[in-house]
């Protein structure tokens, strides 16, 4: 009973608004089955398969908000649930944000299932672990993986009349590899809605290549250089920033994009002006929800599920701040639209590939991701954090040797003053980004983890 169609799912929706009392009702159904296999050390570990369906609902009388969930879905448990959430309403405090929910929208329709990964089963899962241990066992290298697969959907409805459903699939994919003395690490990672597109021998070689390549790491000293950084480690800190471009944050002085003396920095400059990002929920690489919180996206989204459409919204466009996202009672109270975050990002870049931009350095540092990324400053978007599993010297276009892990302290905002080569977008954690040669970035200690 996990995946309900859409006139299923509209059924229960339909039913639980007609036991409504209250002056507005919003109703939430979300169900998923959830498969994963995990392997450490060349042997698999644990696997499983999970279903949930769960609903929810909010009631309101006049600016006093309650809610109530449930997984059951007999008559009687329903209508609980509704009174149930009408009880809370009426002893709940007003809330001077409320705003009236949505009437009817219109919803643009996504790619974010595909029927390849909602067959997926534990014997498919299997067979993809075992893919991706046995070429390491041959090489006298460890590994330890993790795939997890999911298929749902999210329904949505309120007694103004608006409904909204969205079907989606994800696939989730990581390895770390290790030599046999435990001196050298590679990673890499996949995700799609398609299932089709992943290989998981073929994500597995490129680790293994990194973990190999990395043994005997040297020491460098810490400084500023020039970095190579792939679309994973960009992706960790350009996601960070995506998800700084709250309006009232920067409105009330919390942000990068604050003004001194009051207002925000919209529609100034801020990067190089290549930079430009944008989200698209109909894009087909990255496909996400047509609403607000309803699934299929990786990458924020947040909000709750409103209703609101996912629409294509330019973000940065040549380096400039073209947009900031709005929560409905902020946008209300500036008269303006109200943009919700970006449920996945693209942004642009150029046709290099990253072996193109790692043969035009002179002198740098090839990065495969960064981890323990942690927040220094806010309203400079100051991070700090480690390189980890596979960072090399390049010199003269090609790769030197492996050097040890740095702690860096950088802002995405000054690396994207920094720019010196964007290579293709490819998908890493549900956005699209590319590669990117960066000079100048700053690295403020040594790490001797592998």
């Amino acid at each position: 009973m996990a995946i309900l169609t859409k006139e299923e799912a509209k059924k229960i929706l339909d039913k639980v608004l007609s036991y409504a009392k209250a002056d507005e009702t919003s109703v939430s159904l979300s169900g998923n089955r959830t498969g994963n296999i995990r392997y450490a050390r060349n042997t698999v570990s644990t696997s499983g398969e999970t279903d949930n369906l769960a609903l929810a609902v909010t009631s309101v009388f006049g600016k006093k908000v309650g809610s109530a969930t449930i997984n059951e879905f007999d008559d009687q448990s329903l209508e609980k649930t509704v009174r149930r959430a009408e009880e809370i309403a009426r002893l709940a405090p007003e809330n001077p944000e409320y705003v009236p929910m949505l009437g009817p929208q219109k919803y643009i329709e996504t790619a974010s299932y595909a029927e390849s990964t909602a067959k997926m089963d534990p014997a498919f899962r299997a067979q993809a672990a075992f893919d991706s241990i046995d070429p390491c066992s041959k090489k006298n290298l460890t590994a330890a993986g993790y795939m997890e697969d999911t298929t749902g959907f999210t329904a949505i409805a309120n007694s103004k009349g608006l409904f909204g459903y969205n079907p989606y699939t994800s696939v989730d994919f990581s390895v770390t590899t290790r030599t046999a003395d435990g001196t050298g690490s590679g990673y890499a990672s996949r995700d799609y809605n398609d299932v089709s597109k992943l290989s998981t021998k073929e994500t597995t070689q490129i680790a293994m290549q990194k973990a190999l390549a990395s043994t005997k790491a040297r020491a460098l000293e810490p400084g500023k250089y020039t970095v190579i950084l792939e679309p994973t480690a960009a992706g960790d800190l350009i996601g960070l920033m995506m998800n700084s471009l709250d309006a009232r944050n920067a409105e009330e002085g919390r942000s990068f994009l604050s003004r001194k003396g009051g207002g925000t920095r919209l529609g100034e400059k801020f990067f190089d002006e290549r930079i430009t990002i944008y989200s698209d929920p109909a894009n087909v690489e990255i496909p996400g929800s047509p609403f607000v919180g309803g699934g299929g996206g990786r990458f924020g989204g947040g909000g709750g599920v409103d209703g609101r459409p996912q629409e294509k919204t330019l973000w940065v466009e040549n380096g400039i701040i073209k947009n900031m996202s709005y929560s409905r009672y902020w946008a209300q109270s500036k008269g303006v639209k109200a943009t919700p975050p970006p449920s996945g990002f693209i942004m642009q870049g150029g046709s290099q590939s990253l072996a193109d931009l790692i043969k035009s350095t002179q002198k740098g540092i090839l990065v495969t991701r960064f981890w323990y990324i942690r927040a220094v400053d806010p309203q400079t978007l100051l991070y700090t954090g480690l390189t980890r599993d596979g960072t090399f010297y390049v010199e003269n276009g090609q790769i030197k040797y492996p050097v040890k892990n740095f702690r860096f302290n950088e802002s995405p905002v000054i690396m994207l003053n920094n720019v010196e080569a964007l290579g293709k977008p490819v998908r890493t954690g549900g956005v699209l980004i590319p590669p990117m040669k960066i000079r100048d970035f700053t690295f403020s200690s040594l790490s001797d983890a592998v």
